[in-house]
């Protein structure tokens, strides 16, 4: 088994790599830990870039 972990769209929860399809999932991420934070981390991530990314706003 791998130690790849996947945060599944689809039911809304943490996954090891055996799974649901790639398409409905975020990751991989090294620890189950990091993966269910996947919608935290993806947000924080947007949040960061709309602040900082000039481009994002078309003040490019």
């Amino acid at each position: 088994m791998s130690d790849q972990w996947w945060f599944c769209l689809t039911h809304m929860a943490v996954e090891p790599d055996d799974g649901c399809p790639n398409k409905d999932r975020m990751g991989p991420y090294p620890t189950r830990e990091a993966a269910s934070a996947a919608l935290k981390t993806a947000a924080d991530r947007n949040e960061e870039w709309r602040k900082n990314d000039r481009a994002w706003d078309g003040d490019d």
